[in-house]
């Protein structure tokens, strides 16, 4: 029934909309309202930025919440192509693609998030595009244009932007339409033949109607090749666009927007690179580490996403405005996942991930010069599934398991938050935010023989002679209730000093590991065998949860020339998930299983800092200026408790995974008037130190310190600075640094040290080549852009 819900969605958003918008044409028009402006291209004024962390336009210094904003001009400047750009110049944040993918996000702040995309695992961060929540990490590297800012909220954000986001959330705004007729083109040219282009058209339709349209074709050859197959690696190959229509009265007190958008990503595989020559084959380590010999190639790689939403906004009196938010989203991807990135057919999984959703939020926004809150009701409707074949060297020919699994979600909140403002000086916000959880979930697992392809299956293509029988065929549901509050008190001895202290909570829910298998359920009776609530007890778990204490300092000085944002936090990590899979045997097959508990228990501590200073203005005439801009981030995570797959406490030996203790950069950027227009020259030094891909230590994939150096010159003209070009050089000494990758070779169940052979090899746990295979972020690029308005 949720292909019909996001019609129903839109519906009660535009009937409610209707019913509380009436009420507002009889009120006199209020003096329009700041737009959340770009104002990172004025360097003067680096403090007047806007940002909506708090669901309310409020300036980035006068927000108690640790947040880095993202200007259009900002990421225009540095050459941003997508959302894993802005993990740089962000402290304590990883924003990267999973492994094996160009679309699907893996997202960490503050050292809570989640690597496993699969159905079942919530995420730690989460993701927003125009307030709406992408339910599933599949498709969500969200491409960069038609942006108006991005936004990074550090620390957990259960009250104003509910479950799943107890690490933080992005927020990634796009631009409103102009009230004039608009053409804009951009394009990119580069290494690797990169070639982008973007075109976007916007016109009114009479006095309240205004329409939109965007198009963008983002093209680039592979880093490196697959020798086996002879297809590019690390390449991307996308169509996507997006529609806009608004309608807003003439007093502004009624603003209807619905949007569209859709994502076609025809990229080739990703693969990865083996890190010691396959122990089967001999299949060597390749000099480039971007090449690789993967054999799997089908299903074909393809993904495609997009959705719909209606975001509806009536001020109803001066102080009360009324919101509704309503959207459906949709995705799916099918890929090819050779973990052993060999010819062989070893440890290679076809698989597929099917996701929808719906959403709707009410919200009703107080504002006057003493109190300012919301209070509001939002609900979730999600289903998500996945299907994957594991094909191993055995020997039978042809033979698969496969496993599948469905996750079904609804989830309902209410939510209020408000601000007092005692006196100019001093504010209290309190709020909280009650949720009612629900997942329901099916976990499949069986073997199959025969079939024209390995991959046996009919999902991907096969047609299995033999069902050679169900070893795990689950269906649970399990109930969560939530309260997650939140309350900050801030203090302003002057308008340009803000010192805050913060509590706040924020939950993952919980569920059933969709990978998980019920013959290796504990029997908790041998005198009755098995039961089905021994699989249940063994298949599911219990939500995490982050209890936050923060401290910070906003501040300005030198008429706003210097600008700086200081926190210290400490969060309290409670029934933290550890998901998983091992190698196990289904049937007398060999397979890899999920194992997923709340196994652990962390404290988190850590500080932060950014700071703007603009060192010299007007120095070459009018525009002029030389500003730095830094960020820093220290972390120190650990684990207090964790039991191992033994039973036995092994915290000591446990480490945060995509969690660099050091997280610092430095931009240094310069401004002078040339001709008719401006020119902007920055330079970038980033680094980040030791990163662990999983709890355990891996000589294989660990990522030691690193730093990276990119370089930007832009030059901007016309009366409006609508015209510009720029050079970009990324990553400019060409370091090669891991961000993900698999391993299954035999360890130590305690420490998780690799368990070396008399002669130093290693001993495969899953397939015959041995897995240890690692992906890599991206080499030296240079590109050139151009863009246009009229």
């Amino acid at each position: 029934m949720i292909r019909h819900r996001h019609v129903r969605a839109l519906y009660i958003g535009a009937a409610a909309t209707a019913l509380f918008a009436s009420p507002a044409f009889a009120q006199d028009a209020p003096a329009a309202q700041p737009a959340a402006v770009d104002a990172q291209a004025n360097a003067d004024a680096p403090a007047d930025i806007v940002v909506t962390a708090r669901r309310r336009s409020e300036t980035l210094l006068n927000v108690p919440i640790a947040v880095t904003a993202f200007t259009a001009d900002k990421l225009d400047k540095m050459g941003a192509v997508d959302l894993t750009d802005i993990q740089n110049t962000t402290p304590n944040t990883t924003i990267k693609d999973a492994r094996g993918t160009n679309s699907t996000l893996a997202a960490f702040i503050r050292g809570v998030g989640q690597q496993d995309p699969v159905p079942g695992f919530e995420a730690g961060v989460g993701i927003y595009l125009d307030d709406v929540y992408l339910n599933r990490p599949q498709a969500a590297v969200l491409d960069i244009y038609d942006v108006e800012r991005i936004e990074v909220l550090r620390g957990p954000q259960g009250t104003l932007y509910g479950r799943n986001t107890i690490g933080g959330a992005v927020k990634y705004v796009t631009r409103r339409l102009p009230d004039h007729f608009e053409v804009a083109a951009r394009g990119t040219y580069g290494s690797y033949n990169q070639a982008d282009g973007i075109v976007s058209l916007s016109a009114p339709i009479g006095s309240m109607l205004r329409v939109g349209v965007s198009g963008a074709r983002l093209t680039r050859d592979g880093f490196g090749r697959n020798l086996n197959l002879g297809i590019d690696n690390y390449n991307k190959d996308i169509w996507a666009g997006r529609g806009t229509i608004e309608f807003e009265t003439p007093d502004s007190r009624l603003l209807v927007r619905i949007t569209g958008d859709y994502t076609h990503d025809k990229s080739a595989p990703r693969n990865g690179h083996r890190l010691f020559a396959g122990k089967l084959t001999g299949s060597p380590v390749l000099d480039n580490v971007y090449d690789t010999n993967a054999g799997l190639n089908f299903p074909k790689q393809d993904i495609q996403a997009g959705g719909l939403s209606m975001t509806a906004t009536a001020k109803l009196t001066d102080n009360l405005t009324f919101k509704s938010i309503s959207a459906w989203r949709k995705d799916r991807s099918f890929t090819p996942i050779d973990f052993d990135s060999t010819p062989s057919v070893d440890v290679d999984v076809p698989a597929v991930y099917r996701n929808e959703q719906t959403s709707q939020e009410f919200q009703f926004q107080w504002s006057s010069s003493k109190v300012n809150g919301i209070v509001g009701f939002y609900y979730l409707g999600a289903k998500a599934s996945t299907g994957f074949d594991v094909l191993l060297n055995t020997t039978l020919a042809n033979l698969d398991a496969y496993t599948a699994g469905d996750v079904r979600t609804e989830t309902t909140s209410v939510f209020g938050d408000f601000t007092f403002d005692f006196t100019p000086q001093l504010s209290l916000s309190v709020g909280g935010r009650y949720t009612w959880d629900q997942r329901k979930s099916f976990v499949y697992k069986a073997n199959f023989l025969g079939g024209p392809l390995y991959g046996a299956t009919s999902e991907f293509g096969g047609n299995p002679t033999l069902n050679l029988g169900a070893s795990t065929n689950f269906r649970g549901e399990a109930n969560f209730k939530r309260f997650t509050p939140r309350a900050s008190l801030s203090f302003k001895p002057s308008p340009d000093h803000l010192f805050y202290v913060s509590y706040s909570e924020g939950f993952k829910g919980g569920g059933f590991d969709p990978r998980g298998s019920g013959t290796s359920a504990p029997i908790s009776n041998p005198a009755v065998g098995r039961t089905y609530q021994d699989i249940y007890n063994y298949l599911s778990f219990d939500p995490e949860s982050v209890n936050s204490y923060e401290i910070g300092w906003k501040g300005s000085a030198f008429d706003k020339r210097l600008t700086w944002a200081l926190d210290g936090f400490y969060s309290d990590y409670k029934n933290v998930q550890i998901p998983g899979s091992v190698a196990c045997t289904i049937g007398g097959v060999a397979s890899f299983c999920g194992i997923t508990t709340n196994a652990a228990k962390a404290e988190i501590k850590g500080i932060e800092l950014e700071t703007n200073a603009v060192l010299a203005r007007d120095f070459a005439g009018p525009r002029s200026n030389i500003t730095f801009t830094g960020a820093l981030g220290y972390i120190d995570p650990k684990y207090k408790h964790y039991i191992g797959p033994t039973g036995a406490e092994v915290s000591q030996y446990r480490q945060f995974q995509n969690t660099p203790k050091w997280t610092v950069s430095g931009t240094l950027s310069g401004t002078v008037p040339v001709a008719s227009g401006d020119l902007n020259a920055s330079t970038t030094v980033s680094y980040r130190s030791l990163t662990h891909q999983f709890e355990v230590a891996s000589p294989f994939l660990d990522q030691p310190g690193y730093t990276l150096w990119d370089a930007n010159l832009t030059y901007s003209f016309g009366s409006k600075r609508q015209y510009s070009f720029g050079v970009h050089a990324k990553n400019i000494t060409d370091v090669h640094y891991k961000i993900g990758g698999y391993q299954y070779l035999a360890a130590n169940a305690a420490t998780g040290q690799i368990i070396y052979t008399p002669t130093g090899g290693v001993t495969p746990t899953l397939g015959k080549e041995g897995v240890a295979t690692a992906f890599y972020g991206n080499p030296r690029q240079v590109f050139g852009t151009f863009s246009l308005k009229f």
